[in-house]
């Protein structure tokens, strides 16, 4: 019996399907954060569509356009998860379509230097240092209430 086109593929199954043995799917999770299968208990990887429509992109990257695995990783940081299933396309039967709307995994943001704060007025400043004494208090009271409890 074979399976549904939305059925979860294992490892073994997926590798037949891509072409590419087991191992290389491990070291493509190693070198692709955008490459993420379903473990379950005991680490047993289950691929959803997506993930081989993704694999599939990458493997026609790598193995049919020449493509380095940074090479591989800069597209994919530069045009998304669009630009790897369009390249599994040619492999497929054509389903980009039907995950186009898979959001790639959002990049690793790096903080902006935060701006100088705007200036606060006197009359804002003591407000706020009144708020500060105040919430110092209720600290003061409810250590004094645990550690008589």
């Amino acid at each position: 019996m074979t399976k549904g086109p939305q059925a979860f593929r294992t490892i073994s199954e997926a590798s037949d399907e891509l072409g590419v043995p087991q191992h290389v799917l491990r070291f493509w999770e190693t070198k692709f954060s955008f490459i993420r299968p379903m473990k379950r208990a005991g680490g047993r990887r289950f691929y959803r569509p997506q993930d081989l429509a993704v694999l599939k992109g990458v493997r026609a990257l790598l193995h049919d356009d020449g493509y380095t695995i940074k090479g591989v990783q800069r597209l994919h940081k530069e045009q998304g998860v669009k630009r790897l299933l369009a390249a599994g396309a040619n492999d497929d039967h054509g389903d980009v379509e039907e995950f186009e709307d898979v959001p790639a995994p959002a990049p690793a943001v790096h903080a902006p230097q935060a701006a100088a704060p705007p200036p606060v007025s006197a009359q804002s400043e003591q407000g706020l240092l009144d708020a500060l004494d105040a919430l110092e208090a209720a600290k003061a009271r409810l250590n004094r209430l645990l550690s008589g409890a």
